[in-house]
């Protein structure tokens, strides 16, 4: 790959991974989320399913630029 593709792949890593924090962390306030934890925290899924896209992403950045970094040290 590229060198401005390997870092396009990391910045959206990096933005996945901020907007599942957010997402993780968001905690809707009602009356019966204390009784149900899936309620209190409805996007925890999307969040996780964030963080695996962007980890997808980050390794397969790193992966590129190490087998390209020992080329050219070769």
């Amino acid at each position: 790959m590229k060198f401005k593709t390997e870092v396009s792949l990391l910045l959206i890593a990096i933005a996945l991974f901020a907007v599942s924090m957010f997402f993780y962390s968001y905690q809707s306030l009602g009356e019966n989320t204390a009784l149900n934890f899936n309620l209190a925290y409805p996007y925890r899924s999307i969040a996780i399913t964030f963080v695996g896209f962007g980890s997808v992403s980050m390794l397969t950045a790193s992966v590129s630029y190490s087998k390209r970094s020992k080329n050219l040290i070769k």
